[in-house]
């Protein structure tokens, strides 16, 4: 686990020469075909080296929840396992990896009515207002969930409406126990500098490998517009404004890095109240030695207490 420009992927690889493990990607914008250099994915040389699990299983117009990732991640781990591998997994969708520790809520269907009326607060109050709302009703969540995330908070306050009990309340009613044993390595530069200097390089390294191009050919697709999860990725929704004339391309990466830095710190954010979590710096090097030792420790403790 960590923010992007971690070193995740690079870890992994390096644990996958280490150890019996096959990986498994928690990524919301890996699981989609044609969407390569602006998330970062492995080449297509290292998939085949190292195969990982939920990349590139659909098309960008198709949706793809945490939900969904919870029921296809479980199965994974459920053949792993019995092929006798560990299940390794890796990325940086908070919201997938608590779907899959700690379940998910029974939650209603969407209402229409219901969104048209939150879609009528945004615009005339802006999501500020829905954000003092949810903090009323729901602190937790409020906490959780981005004033900017539109989405989300819309959600979280469509639930209360719905139900009259919110998010936090209906999750806590729920059972469930993940039926692994959960080891959580998480790494990230330990100066914030660092990881702000590695995303803007890593980005402007994107659009010279022809990121622009990426998204153009989705941008010219019959059947693909900015309001699709996938285009709405980091980066992704950036360059389909520019290539929709909204602003120069410099003032794009420009609006690309800055919400990059702001993801990751709402990752950073999540995985600081990961109490069971052992972080690792990144900052220089891949804290590769230290990590394999420290899994190398619980193989043996687990092995011991068998």
């Amino acid at each position: 686990m960590g923010p992007t420009a971690a070193g995740k992927t690079d870890l992994a690889l390096e644990l996958a020469k280490r150890h019996p493990v096959e990986i498994i990607s928690v990524d919301s914008a890996l699981v989609y075909r044609g969407m390569d250099i602006g998330t970062a994915k492995p080449s297509a040389a290292t998939l085949a080296a190292f195969p990982h699990h939920l990349v590139d299983i659909l098309d960008p117009t198709e949706p793809y929840s945490a939900g969904s990732f919870r029921d296809d991640a479980l199965a994974l781990m459920a053949d792993i396992t019995k092929r006798g591998k560990i299940p390794l997994l890796v990325g940086g969708t908070m919201l997938y990896f608590r779907a899959l520790q700690h379940g998910m809520a029974e939650l209603p269907s969407a209402d229409t009515d219901i969104r048209a009326k939150l879609d009528a607060e945004v615009a005339e109050h802006g999501l500020t207002h829905l954000h003092q709302r949810l903090k009323e009703v729901d602190p937790v969540s409020a906490k959780r969930i981005h004033q900017n995330d539109p989405q989300r908070l819309q959600r979280a306050l469509e639930v209360y409406e719905i139900t009259g009990k919110s998010l936090t309340e209906l999750t806590a009613e729920q059972s469930y126990s993940l039926p692994y044993t959960v080891t959580k390595i998480i790494i990230a530069p330990f100066d914030r500098a660092v990881l702000h200097k590695r995303i803007e390089s890593r980005y402007r390294t994107m659009v010279a490998e022809g990121f622009v191009d990426e998204v153009k050919a989705l941008f010219n697709r019959d059947d693909c517009h900015p309001l699709l999860p996938s285009i709405r990725a980091v980066g992704y929704r950036q360059a389909w404004s520019y290539l929709a004339g909204e602003y120069d391309e410099e003032t794009f990466i420009y609006k690309a890095i800055v919400a990059t830095r702001q993801m990751a710190k709402r990752q950073i954010t999540w995985l600081r109240a990961q109490d069971d979590g052992v972080w690792f710096d990144s900052g220089e090097d891949l804290p590769i030695v230290a990590v394999n030792q420290y899994l190398t420790e619980q193989v043996t403790q687990l092995n011991n207490n068998a």
